[in-house]
């Protein structure tokens, strides 16, 4: 039986977070839209995070919708800390990133967003950021990964 939170399928995100010139991206499925004007977003990260270190440190994000191709990088971006795990020489050894609005971010993801963190809420094993959308950018043909793609290839437990 599955777990009424795991009915749903939602898009997977990373955020690519940055402090000191260094770099960091992961995985988030907590993510959601809360704001029609302006736009915003409601982001947890987990604590204990490379992500949630840079984002305390930080007025600015950038949340990637991933393409449906990606999931191959899920392993190393969301099972993988960054504090032993350099997740930005791995995805630079695979030519995967590119520079958006200053920000190092994945080639091709579906959609790009640029973030300024508004609040932090501690809840539960993860802060809830809300932050608002400053740009963005999409793909000219999206095509999302799921959270059900990934339980598919068995990359994640249903």
């Amino acid at each position: 039986m599955k777990r009424p939170w795991n009915l749903i399928d939602t898009p997977v995100y990373s955020l690519a977070t940055m402090h000191n010139g260094q770099a960091n991206m992961n995985i988030c499925t907590y993510v959601t839209a809360v704001s029609m004007q302006p736009k915003m977003y409601a982001i947890a990260v987990y604590h204990g995070s490379l992500s949630l270190q840079y984002m305390q440190q930080s007025t600015q994000a950038v949340l990637q919708l991933l393409q449906h191709d990606q999931y191959g990088i899920v392993p190393a971006l969301g099972k993988k800390s960054g504090h032993i795990y350099n997740k930005i020489n791995y995805l630079t050894k695979k030519n995967m990133l590119t520079s958006w609005e200053q920000h190092s971010v994945l080639t091709h993801a579906a959609a790009y967003l640029l973030l300024t963190i508004n609040s932090c809420h501690t809840t539960g094993d993860h802060d809830l950021y809300t932050c608002t959308v400053t740009k963005y950018k999409s793909h000219p043909q999206p095509q999302p990964l799921t959270f059900q793609q990934l339980i598919t290839r068995k990359i994640i437990l249903g």
